[in-house]
């Protein structure tokens, strides 16, 4: 599936979003640049799981423009995946693991064609490579939070796309998932794609991520880690909130104001 483009994955132009008349992304302009791991870093209420969403249709925007490799959003869809914060998702839903993986081939199937043998062979060949094939007939309300994260990278994986939005995959897990989801993440990059992740612990950005963007209502910054995630911008996203001290290797957290 993966293609040579001379377009951005991701380019975004002016995206404004509100709620009840108030802003809560403003004017937001920036691409990314393919085969990167991308960190989306920012205080809490700093829009970035609202700019996520809105670039991908499920929140209404107030102005701007997304293009997926220079198209609209609408042509490209297939070529996006998807993973949703946790508490987003209804886990009481009666499916077990491999029917919420097998869900990531909907998109290559169309309308009218159901799964079979084939859709059946990638879910399970996805399970097994998040750790998860033992799990796959299992309800997923009767698996753990750090389980079902992994389910549903599984199903972003069952998706086969270029560009990858992953909203805070990290969160509630346990330290050997973590492992296995940033693991899993590097894979993707070597092979071109493009992912970006929304992200609270700082403590691991410059070990996680290639890019960084800086986000808190506006765009901060937007570039090369080494040269967005410093000092002077973290406390130009924070508003001074955070104590960060530099070091050799740079900018470091190391504690709250």
């Amino acid at each position: 599936m993966k293609q040579t483009r001379h377009a951005s994955p991701l380019t975004v132009t002016g995206l404004t979003v509100a709620y009840q008349k108030k802003p809560v992304l403003r004017n937001l302009t920036f691409d990314v640049p393919e085969g990167k791991l991308i960190g989306i870093i920012g205080p809490n209420g700093a829009g970035k799981s609202t700019m996520i969403k809105a670039i991908l249709g499920l929140l209404p925007k107030v102005s701007g423009e997304v293009q997926i490799y220079g198209k609209p959003y609408a042509e490209m869809r297939k070529l996006i995946g998807y993973v949703p914060q946790r508490e987003s998702v209804d886990w009481d839903f009666p499916t077990n693991a491999l029917d919420v993986v097998m869900m990531g081939r909907y998109g290559h199937l169309g309308w009218f064609k159901r799964p079979g043998a084939n859709e059946r062979e990638i879910a399970l060949d996805c399970l097994n490579k998040v750790g998860m094939a033992d799990y796959a007939h299992r309800q997923i309300s009767q698996l753990s939070g750090g389980q079902q994260q992994r389910v549903f990278l599984a199903r972003a994986l069952a998706q086969n796309a270029d560009l990858y939005f992953m909203d805070e995959p990290f969160v509630g897990v346990d330290a050997m998932t973590e492992k296995a989801i940033i693991s899993l993440l590097n894979e993707l990059k070597a092979q071109g794609k493009t992912v970006l992740v929304v992200h609270h612990d700082l403590a691991t950005v410059k070990e996680y991520f290639d890019w960084v963007m800086l986000l808190n209502v506006e765009l901060i910054a937007n570039g090369p880690t080494e040269l967005v995630f410093t000092k002077s911008l973290l406390h130009e996203t924070y508003g001074g909130k955070l104590a960060v001290f530099d070091q050799e290797d740079g900018a470091t957290l190391v504690g709250a104001r």
